[in-house]
């Protein structure tokens, strides 16, 4: 990819990703939720989805994980996963509590404040990938 992330994410990671996954599989490895690092396609999430499921394993879901990327980005991953069946939310962190825990420790923050940047980052998440479940066609 010529060191382009962003094509590297978009035209190769996901075969990479599901290939990893059916490989964990065929050794024996069964999770119920599989965190799934962020995808930028809509399809890509169905087709991740179909791996996890594949050969009875119906009950299986994934969870959007958020790499620690920026909120655009993350906005991004969990707009294509949610209305996608088998998706069933988010296990993001630093993107979450990154900022707000660098600036308690610096000392910019409060511990309040720190606290309640982190409850706020974490709503907008969950609203972000609450409206993109009910908005799907």
């Amino acid at each position: 990819m010529g060191g382009d992330s962003d094509r590297y994410d978009s035209e190769l990671r996901p075969d990479l990703m599901i290939g990893a996954i059916a490989a964990l599989q065929d050794a024996g490895v069964e999770p119920d939720i599989w965190k799934i690092e962020g995808l930028d396609e809509r399809a890509d999430c169905e087709q991740m989805v179909f791996q996890c499921r594949k050969a009875g394993r119906d009950g299986v879901v994934c969870v959007v994980l958020g790499r620690g990327a920026d909120d655009e980005k993350v906005d991004h991953w969990l707009r294509q996963a949610a209305p996608v069946e088998g998706y069933i939310g988010f296990a993001i962190g630093r993107s979450i509590w990154g900022n707000p825990l660098k600036g308690w420790i610096d000392g910019d923050l409060s511990r309040e404040d720190a606290a309640s940047r982190v409850a706020d980052n974490y709503l907008r998440f969950v609203d972000v990938y609450a409206a993109a479940a009910v908005a799907a066609p």
